[in-house]
């Protein structure tokens, strides 16, 4: 990443990315009246993921730093797979990652009608063409790099005669397919977006906000950039696979003499173990291999809001990977570990028993509850205390014992003693197994000296076991998510699908978990101590009936 300095708010230099640069040159020279207006051209046909979210940072995040605005400008120009579902979605998710479109909200749609006029008037320059071709015959006549392009018969049409077939074209007097309106460029050009790219076509098709007023839509290379020139935007930012599209867009608009608006591409976030193509997600949600946009394991960002990520921890993540110029990949725990982070410092702590087997105290009196406290987050001493329930019979986790146990093992087992979060220490006993041989049922007493935040026992305990008392505790389920490829490059085997993780879902059910979690709330993440990071899961939870998802991990120990 190429940088520059800048102070800082501590008055040390600070780096800045090549953005930065040219933004400060700008505003430092006067371009654009001292003016920054970024844009936001999301094309709703899908949900937003992680690569937008990195987009949304830049263009809203660089605006905001330099006093400027940002508009969402929707690029709706393709009504056959777009919808106001996902123009919903997109809202929300921009407004929860902690952006306002303060520049305005607009659609390539209200632009439209001035679109049209644009195309008119480069066909009366004789700078655009009707062509009756198929698309197959189009494709041939295009050339190969390095081999010049053969010119279609129809390229030399007057400009009245295409004025006076696109005229038809936009009334609806030709089929689907039958002819395109293409720009008059160059053939032999370098680029092969510059020979004579279509910039109309025709659809029969319902757009979700003009209905059937039209049936000729631009493509998106030359809707484009003149609706940053409409909106005069001052900034257009993109990801470095529009590099090759900017030769277009100057042209349309030098062409056209319209406002200058200028395009800077910046390399896209590429992660492992992920997909990021709207076109392939989709194919996840069609085959049933998750249960919709916003299934814990996408990497949309509705996904990984009902996972249990946090604006900040997401606006932290493209933060530190930084706005590049050559694209790299980079590692998805960079994103976990901005979670992890960002949760050790904000998340309440509760306790909860995955896989349960009962813990009875056998010198506590039976029937009697002791109310204990604890802290909520020893992370932030404004988050106070709470009080739990402690009793003779407790949950504990079916691996927090062991009938054989080395000296490396800090757990309870015969001839342990471990001390119990926020209570006792208590030592083993014996223990009860069932039929298949497996331990039902694990005997202690307890040391009544001992109660953490008073222990006058002496003793040393070297393992801390969670817990949930019996009588007090509530049934859950749980779901543990995992990465939803199992290789670093799901595409490497050619089809993603082959890459599945059939492991990136486990259910858990009749989990036990502390009453203070009745109250849970959606949005709220919460570290069940020693098993990680969990959100109350906002499609099906239902009152009397949680769902929690697992979040992300405490530790990195994802081996591939």
């Amino acid at each position: 990443m190429e940088k520059s300095d800048a102070l800082g708010d501590e008055g040390k230099k600070q780096p800045i990315n090549f953005i930065e640069q040219k933004i400060q040159a700008d505003l430092a020279s006067g371009k654009h009246d001292g003016r920054v207006l970024t844009r936001f051209p999301p094309e709703p046909n899908g949900y937003l993921h992680i690569g937008h979210a990195k987009a949304i940072c830049v263009s809203f995040g660089l605006a905001q730093k330099y006093g400027g605005l940002t508009n969402l400008r929707f690029d709706d120009t393709n009504p056959e797979k777009e919808s106001t579902e996902y123009v919903d979605a997109i809202r929300d998710d921009i407004q929860w990652l902690g952006f306002d479109w303060n520049g305005g909200e607009y659609y390539t749609s209200d632009y439209f009608d001035q679109l049209y006029q644009f195309a008119v008037e480069l066909i009366k320059k004789g700078l655009a063409y009707v062509d009756d071709q198929t698309a197959e015959e189009m494709a041939s006549q295009k050339g190969a790099p390095g081999t010049p392009g053969v010119a279609s018969p129809f390229r030399g049409r007057s400009p009245e005669e295409n004025l006076q077939l696109f005229e038809q074209m936009k009334k609806g007097q030709f089929q689907e397919g039958a002819c395109v309106l293409r720009a008059k460029i160059d053939m032999a050009h370098d680029n092969m977006l510059m020979r004579d790219p279509i910039i109309y076509r025709i659809k029969y098709v319902e757009h979700h906000r003009t209905g059937n007023e039209w049936v000729i839509y631009p493509m998106y290379d030359f809707a484009h950039g003149q609706s940053d020139s409409i909106e005069r935007i001052t900034h257009s930012l993109c990801s470095l696979e529009f590099e090759n599209h900017r030769p277009l867009y100057n042209w349309f608009i030098e062409s056209l003499g319209i406002y200058p608006s200028e395009q800077t591409e910046f390399a896209r976030l590429n992660l492992n173990y992920t997909i990021m193509s709207k076109r392939k997600l989709l194919r996840l949600v069609e085959e049933g291999v998750v249960d919709g946009w916003d299934d814990p394991r996408m990497p949309t960002i509705s996904g990984l809001r009902r996972r249990g990520y946090t604006p900040e921890s997401i606006r932290v993540f493209a933060d530190r990977i930084g706005v590049a110029k050559r694209n790299n990949v980079i590692d998805v725990s960079l994103l976990e570990w901005s979670l992890r982070d960002d949760l050790n410092r904000r998340a309440p702590r509760v306790m909860a028993v995955l896989n349960p087997i009962k813990l009875v105290i056998l010198n506590y009196p039976e029937g009697e509850t002791e109310w204990l406290e604890t802290v909520n987050n020893p992370e932030d001493e404004a988050e106070g205390t709470r009080s739990i329930p402690f009793s003779r019979e407790l949950w504990i986790e079916s691996d927090d014992f062991r009938i054989d146990a080395n000296k490396k093992w800090f757990r309870l087992a015969p001839g342990r003693v471990v001390r119990l979060k926020s209570a006792y220490i208590v030592e083993y006993a014996d223990h009860v197994i069932d039929a298949g041989g497996n331990v039902v049922e694990v005997h202690v007493n307890y040391v009544p000296t001992s109660k953490s935040g008073s222990d006058v026992s002496g003793i040393k305990a070297k393992g801390t076991l969670h817990w949930v008392a019996q009588s007090h505790s509530l049934d859950a389920e749980v779901r543990l998510y995992d990465r939803l490829f199992q290789t670093p490059d799901p595409e490497e085997s050619g089809d993603f699908m082959n890459s599945i993780n059939p492991k990136s879902l486990e259910v858990l059910s009749h989990c036990k978990i502390e009453p203070a979690l009745a109250e849970a709330k959606i949005g709220t993440t919460y570290q069940f101590t020693r098993l990680g990071y969990f959100t109350l899961d906002a499609k099906y939870s239902k009152p009397g009936a949680p769902v929690f998802n697992r979040s992300v991990t405490l530790k990195d120990g994802w081996k591939g």
